[in-house]
């Protein structure tokens, strides 16, 4: 199987890409107007599985929600353990401006990370499941507007 430049992957088939995460969540009603309301993704297959799973996606990225099942649900596994530690969603440089200023808006507390080839925001949905937006495009120079510096 050949990969997008023709070459032959070592695998023998060539993925598309992340269809959906699953993530368990407390409500799961409430999760899906979060995601529409917060981050913009729409829901998706309803009319096919109804609201087990409730699918909500931006682009061709979805989520999975899917209720926790228990009243008192345990919290994310601490550092060391085996474990998946955020969903990341890609943005241009110019969404990743305006995510920034509607998490703002929203009142939705974020931290920011450089990490060199890529600049992030990270924050947390209502039932703590860590989320990032990060963005490839650096830019040139000072942008005030994403809150720190960026490198030249």
């Amino acid at each position: 199987m050949n990969d997008a430049s023709g070459q032959a992957t070592e695998a023998g088939f060539r993925l598309e890409g992340i269809d959906h995460v699953a993530l368990a969540v407390r409500d799961v009603a409430a999760s899906a107007r979060w995601y529409r309301e917060v981050l913009g993704f729409e829901r998706r297959y309803a009319e096919v599985w109804g609201d087990f799973p409730t699918i909500v996606c931006a682009g061709a990225t979805c989520l999975a929600l899917f209720p926790v099942g228990t009243d008192r649900p345990l919290p994310p596994p601490p550092r060391g353990t085996l474990a998946m530690r955020h969903v990341a969603f890609r943005a241009d440089r110019a969404n990743f401006a305006a995510a920034q200023a509607a998490l703002r808006a929203r009142g939705v507390a974020f931290k920011t990370e450089d990490h060199a080839a890529a600049l992030s925001i990270y924050f947390t949905d209502p039932d703590g499941h860590q989320l990032e937006v990060t963005t490839y495009e650096r830019g040139t120079g000072p942008d005030p507007a994403w809150g720190w510096p960026l490198a030249t």
